[in-house]
């Protein structure tokens, strides 16, 4: 964890529950803050205890809050996308995160609508047609975006690979002038 974050990039701090327990996750979030996170990522379902303890040691350190929301089976209506991001900020987010799987270009579309709530949101769509999503959020207003470092090594379903993320980006950048 002290190497994932000595690197002077900043970098987000995520523990997704798993079967070692909810005290092993907040300490493997501190040492990962201890180290340098500037951002900690926190399950939109965490207990309000698990949830306020990760907030109350990240304040500490100055890092931002990211409440994330995942369903990997379908995106919400538009209404309850943004009812989901009003409940991350009420839970004390700095950033919502929403990433849901994206089954028609519709869904897509639903999800990009979310930045138009004028406040810090990450949209991301997971599956094939939610690519788009994942390239065109930086330009929505989105603080980041998610790529997967080499083939095979991605953490959600239609996660683009670092080196093509960044040719796309580059050429939209170069020609969205």
């Amino acid at each position: 964890i002290k190497k994932v974050f000595a690197f002077s990039t900043p970098a987000i701090a995520t523990c997704r529950p798993d079967k070692k327990g909810k005290e092993d996750q907040l300490r493997r979030l501190k040492l990962a803050m201890d180290a340098g996170a500037k951002y900690v990522d926190i399950e939109f379902e965490s207990t309000d205890t698990q949830r306020e303890a990760i907030i109350s040691y990240a304040k500490g350190y100055g890092c931002k809050i990211i409440i994330s929301y995942h369903n990997f089976i379908t995106t919400p209506t538009l209404d309850e996308l943004h009812q989901i991001v009003d409940q991350c900020f009420i839970k004390k987010a700095d950033i919502a995160k929403v990433a849901t799987q994206v089954n028609t270009l519709s869904d897509a579309a639903n999800l990009l609508s979310v930045y138009n709530c004028n406040r810090p949101v990450v949209a991301l769509g997971m599956g094939e047609l939610g690519k788009i999503t994942r390239i065109i959020a930086p330009w929505l207003g989105a603080v980041f975006s998610f790529a997967a470092m080499d083939d095979g090594l991605a953490t959600a379903p239609g996660q683009i690979k670092y080196q093509k993320m960044k040719e796309i980006m580059d050429y939209l950048d170069e020609n969205l002038k």
